[in-house]
């Protein structure tokens, strides 16, 4: 099957250096790169099948309710 997609010259020329070092076709770069990034997904969407919101909820409850500690804060 053929893709057609535009990406921006800077994210090209990326992949065109890697796959240069690498010795390998931008072509295999690019679906390298896809085929990680379905896979990812795939394996959050798995992962979400088995959550359960009562369970989360629950171990919400756990959590203290208190003030981060200074390292924690976000300024």
């Amino acid at each position: 099957m053929t893709l057609n997609v535009t990406v921006p010259d800077a994210v090209y020329s990326q992949i065109a250096e890697l796959a240069a070092r690498q010795q390998v076709s931008v072509e295999r770069i690019v679906v390298a790169a896809l085929v990680e990034k379905t896979s990812g997904w795939a394996r959050v969407e798995q992962m979400a099948e088995r959550g359960n919101r009562e369970s989360f909820l629950a171990a919400l409850d756990k959590v203290p309710a208190a003030e981060p500690s200074p390292e924690d804060r976000f300024y």
